[in-house]
């Protein structure tokens, strides 16, 4: 048992429940176990057996006993009664963005939709239209999201492929005979979303290492194996699959396989291209010259110097500029850059974990400072915070930092941008923070024009510090708002606001061409985790990697300054004495 798989039962359990209409408190209920279950900072079943899971906030009586019903029994009686209520195929609905609970109860129970499928046919003869609170429109929207929902679902985001990926070639290291293994291919890019894990090893005995490898914990199925390749199929949080691939290289050959399967396919095209015009031919097993003679393939490093180039970033090999800037490629972001977090989440909201408690964890990564930016009132369904509980928070928080000595806790919030472009709160409780992260939660597919400059309106206000997770995008499900990024990127500017990379994999917003796009222009970029729990802290790692992509350097990020910079930096937009 993991605690992804009782997180997504318990998500389920919150679907299920949301289709059957019952009220939002139990429906939240769930969803906040789910979150609770799956930022555990070890197994549920150990800290069950030895009772620290009883006490960790947000584990009640109730849900205890679930965890132990799984635990035993390896299913929750709740669950199987509501699963057997309901069609199986009704709950995939609710992936569809703008699929509701309402609409996915009104559709089945009215035209009896309960798959996709059903649901492809009801919009096709013009039945879904009819019903009341859909509309052409409505519809229109539901069909867009429906096939954006099937592209997405061959694609595995960057934050669930990485450890399921690590976790392999760490297995795959301690293999008899192994010598050297890295992980290849877009993951090694840091795209957002790939499509299967390519592990590169160097070995003495290629057949006993697939052989292993085919065996190993976690393989679902075989697909292929091989003396010096296998694939296999695993299992992804959710029950869908992951097809990982494993090839044996020679160590001659190994640098030249590492470029081959890393590289873009216009990266590699062009390099190939380059080899070309030298008489030479380039592939996985080495450069050579026109008699066949190697010349490069141990190493990465050599393949380029052989070629006349540096050693590109992983990242940035996409045929995007790098071979024209060869010669002046920036000094891209490095994790240990970061000095803080800007943006994150305790039980104040809808956290995990108390302000302290992020802050010990972060003291732990020896961050400089972090943000506190619970949640305002209008994001109910998140707890946010009235005038009354923020001005609460504030003075604790500024106790809080009292107390602390290795560690500076700035005083924020997240702060919901309303529809009119107005703030949740007023400028008085604005003021008293230290800084803002103002975000999108709701009216995300409203048009162009309004929600461009509704969220422009939010940036003008002199205590916004930063637009947070721009776009409001959930990758593979659900696409962001359309807002004109040109138009973003140069009101940042003009308004001395910093643009939010979220780290949260869910996220990565803005996206690495956007990121580009902002770094291009001179706007102040922050890379923050909105994290809700501390184990969260750590997904640092994927928003330096979409930044990267972007060609981020240190100095285009807020929070790789010291404090006072930081704070000056603050102090300048407040005063309205932006250059």
């Amino acid at each position: 048992m993991t605690n992804s798989e009782l997180s997504g039962i318990f998500d389920r359990i919150g679907d299920l429940l949301d289709i059957k209409g019952e009220m939002v408190f139990r429906v939240n209920a769930y969803r906040r176990a789910a979150r609770t279950v799956k930022d555990l900072p070890r197994d549920a079943a150990s800290m069950l057996a030895d009772g620290s899971l009883a006490e960790v906030a947000g584990i009640g009586k109730g849900l205890l006993e679930k965890i132990e019903q799984y635990v035993k029994t390896g299913k929750i009686d709740l669950y199987e009664e509501l699963a057997a209520s309901v069609p199986a195929g009704l709950p995939a609905l609710l992936e569809v963005p703008g699929m509701g609970p309402k609409k996915v109860a009104l559709l089945w129970k009215e035209l009896g939709v309960d798959s996709m499928e059903a649901l492809k046919k009801a919009i096709e003869d013009g039945r879904a239209a009819k019903l009341k609170g859909f509309g052409e429109k409505s519809v229109a929207q539901i069909k867009a999201g429906m096939d954006f929902a099937s592209k997405a679902g061959d694609r595995t985001p960057l934050g669930m492929a990485w450890p399921i990926a690590e976790g392999i070639a760490a297995k795959v290291r301690e293999l008899p005979g192994v010598k050297r293994v890295e992980i290849a291919g877009s993951l090694r890019r840091g795209l957002e979303t790939i499509g299967d894990v390519d592990i590169l090893c160097e070995a003495k005995d290629g057949a006993a290492t697939v052989a292993a490898f085919a065996a190993m914990e976690g393989v679902k199925r075989v697909i292929a194996q091989g003396d010096t390749k296998g694939s296999v199929v695993v299992e992804k949080p959710g029950g869908s699959e992951l097809q990982v691939d494993l090839r044996v290289v020679p160590t001659e050959s190994f640098g030249a396989a590492l470029q081959y399967f890393t590289g873009s396919k216009e990266h590699n095209v062009r390099l190939r291209e380059m080899a070309g015009k030298k008489k030479w031919k380039l592939n996985e097993w080495g450069l050579f010259d026109a008699h066949e003679k190697p010349l490069a393939g141990k190493d990465e490093a050599g393949i380029y110097k052989k070629m006349g180039l540096p050693l590109f970033p992983a990242e940035i090999r996409e045929d995007r500029g790098e071979f024209e800037a060869a010669g002046e490629l920036p000094e891209l972001i490095e994790r240990s850059d970061i000095r803080g977090d800007f943006h994150m989440h305790t039980t104040a909201s809808d956290g995990t974990a108390t302000a302290e408690a992020m802050a010990e964890a972060a003291g732990k990564l020896h961050y400089e400072y972090i943000a506190i930016t619970d949640h305002t009132q209008s994001s109910a369904i998140a707890h946010g915070l009235t005038v009354d509980k923020m001005w609460r928070q504030i003075e604790k928080l500024r106790r809080l930092n009292e107390k602390m000595r290795e560690i500076t806790i700035l005083v924020g919030c997240e702060c919901d941008i309303l529809a009119d472009g107005s703030l949740d709160y007023p400028d008085s409780v604005l003021a008293a923070c230290d800084l803002v992260v103002a975000s999108l939660h709701s009216g995300l597919r409203q048009e162009r024009a309004k929600l461009t400059a509704r969220t422009i309106r939010a940036m003008e206000n002199p205590y916004v510090t930063i637009l947070g997770h721009p776009t409001g995008r959930l990758i593979n499900r659900r696409e962001g708002g359309d807002l004109d990024m040109e138009q973003i990127v140069a009101a940042a500017k003009r308004t001395g606001t910093a643009l939010e990379l979220n780290s949260s994999w869910q996220r990565l917003d803005l996206n690495a061409n956007h990121v580009r796009m902002a770094r291009d222009a001179g706007v102040m970029l922050t890379i923050d985790t909105d994290s809700h729990a501390t184990a969260q802290l750590e997904q640092m790692a994927y928003g330096i990697r979409t930044a990267r992509r972007g060609w981020v350097r240190a100095e285009d990020v807020l929070n790789t300054r010291p404090l006072p910079t930081v704070r000056k930096w603050i102090a300048r937009k407040r005063s309205g004495k932006v250059k």
